[in-house]
């Protein structure tokens, strides 16, 4: 929205600054986290006093856990809101790419928002059918994955682009959108997944998007892409301002969600975020690449496809309990501990994902 404000610039005034995406990305960052300072307890209150109980504890979860009753759930919204207005104060909101992102992670939100309710009125772990919320993600991500394919250059519409091999495009054709749609849907169930412990999905997810916010703003301009050899993508870099807001967004939750945790994201935010991971990697052409950055949330999702598959087939667990940071409560690390080790890991698999882009 701000962006306009250039109309009135005559190229050496202090308008000329809301042309500059590094610029709005920083004003993006520091409203997302003032509003989260700003909003967050007032936000925890009316939860608190909304939902009574809080989010219900599983019975068969970690012993640890019961201590938590009575935290309330939905903080995703706080995050949501946070992120939705800084984003649409700053970036050119007559970019395709920003209003795919923006739209998938409020729809996910949506979806997470009515789950965090069913299991709060009914003070039940249920929540909203699994399958009912599988077909829903799918069919955002659909749409999301077809605007995106024909919204790319002509030479990149319905391809998979590889790490490391510079040339490489993969001709998916009409496989493109179904393959997208798992990148969407698998990276907001795999946050999810991740959202057991107080702080512990939020920080990978910042770390997440800046890794990509890096590569929005790198596959967005011509100079960098052809130094860097990777395919160039226009308009990609107003995503750097979303990712910003969302790092700023998060700083501002995790304050509140720092051990012990005044209020949790629920599945109004992991599912909303982990969309939004998801749809970035589409619109810059990086989905193989969001699997090393977010590999700590495949680690995650992969410990519970491999306890389930292993018991249906033997009736044994191969993990004390999944998903795997719970494995690591039961074998009696503190959850501090399972935390930042896991804060340490998710910062190195970033690190190997961008250095993807000068690898060629």
């Amino acid at each position: 929205m701000l962006y306009w404000l250039t109309a009135l610039s005559d190229g050496g005034d202090i308008f000329n600054l809301f042309r500059y995406i590094t610029f709005r990305a920083g004003g993006a960052f520091f409203t997302a986290l003032v509003f989260g300072f700003f909003f967050g307890r007032p936000l925890i209150n009316v939860l608190r006093r909304r939902q009574g109980k809080g989010q219900p504890i599983r019975d068969d979860g970690p012993e640890g856990h019961f201590s938590k009753a009575g935290t309330p759930t939905m903080g995703g919204l706080l995050i949501l809101s946070a992120l939705l207005t800084a984003t649409l104060f700053w970036a050119r909101l007559d970019n395709i790419f920003v209003w795919i992102v923006m739209l998938v992670t409020f729809s996910f939100g949506l979806i997470g928002f009515a789950d965090d309710y069913a299991k709060v009125s009914k003070q039940s772990s249920a929540g909203v059918s699994g399958r009912v919320r599988l077909l829903l993600g799918f069919l955002i991500s659909g749409i999301a994955a077809y605007v995106a394919a024909v919204s790319h250059p002509e030479a990149l519409q319905y391809r998979l682009a590889l790490p490391v091999f510079k040339d490489v495009l993969i001709n998916l054709s009409f496989l493109f959108i179904p393959f997208a749609m798992i990148v969407i849907v698998g990276a907001a169930n795999a946050v999810n997944l991740t959202d057991g412990l107080d702080g512990l999905a939020i920080m990978p997810v910042m770390i997440a998007a800046g890794a990509l916010g890096v590569i929005s703003y790198a596959v967005g301009r011509s100079d960098f892409t052809e130094y860097l050899d990777v395919h160039y993508v226009p308009g990609t870099g107003e995503i750097l301002i979303f990712c910003a807001a969302l790092f700023g967004g998060g700083l501002g939750f995790l304050w509140y969600n720092a051990p012990p945790a005044a209020v949790f994201m629920g599945d109004t935010g992991s599912l909303s975020l982990g969309g939004a991971l998801g749809a970035i990697a589409v619109v810059t052409k990086h989905e193989i690449v969001l699997a090393i950055i977010g590999g700590l949330f495949v680690v995650e999702a992969l410990s519970v496809i491999i306890q389930v598959a292993y018991f249906k087939a033997t009736g044994k667990r191969v993990f004390l309990m999944a998903p795997i940071h719970h494995h690591f409560e039961k074998k009696g690390w503190a959850e501090p501990q399972i935390v930042i080790r896991f804060w340490i890991i998710a910062l190195i698999l970033a690190m190997i994902g961008l250095a993807t882009l000068k690898i060629r």
